[in-house]
């Protein structure tokens, strides 16, 4: 019995897709590495539900790291670094040390902004009063949809 194409092409790579996915790759970019068509591509994923659960893992995980990311941007946080310097001894002979440094990376005040107002919007929203304005918008429109519909 012959292997279908999925499983030679997609399902025997799963490692490797997985792997492309945690490096942030497009799917665009896993099927033409796989040298799947678009098409193709999309029928796979309708049609195996592992497939579908691996690039939702992939991409949950992606959200997740460059969220953690973001966080440590907005509080700041210590790293270290090498740093090297060149010491001359009395007699002119130069020798290079390298030591460890850890510094601090500051917050950023973009990061604080963005992840305020996506994370407490209530409270930092550039206009506090927009909440109020959008939740009666929606009930505007549903009064409006069911009203047409009579």
């Amino acid at each position: 019995m012959a292997v279908s194409r999925y499983e030679d092409y997609v399902k025997a790579r799963f490692k490797e897709i997985e792997a492309w996915l945690n490096l942030g790759l497009s799917e665009k970019q896993i099927f033409m590495n796989l040298g799947v068509g678009k098409t193709a591509w999309s029928k796979y994923k309708n049609q195996h539900l592992e497939l579908k659960d691996l690039i939702k893992k992939g991409r949950t995980n992606q959200v997740r790291e460059v969220e953690n990311a973001l966080y440590k941007n907005a509080t700041g946080y210590y790293y270290n670094t090498e740093e090297s310097m060149k010491i001359k001894d009395k007699n002119g002979n130069e020798t290079v040390h390298i030591y460890t440094l850890t510094k601090f990376k500051a917050p950023e005040t973009g990061a604080i902004a963005f992840f305020l107002k996506n994370k407490a919007r209530e409270d930092y929203m550039d206009n506090p009063n927009m909440i109020e304005i959008k939740r009666e918008e929606i009930k505007i429109r549903k009064e409006q949809s069911d009203f047409k519909m009579f």
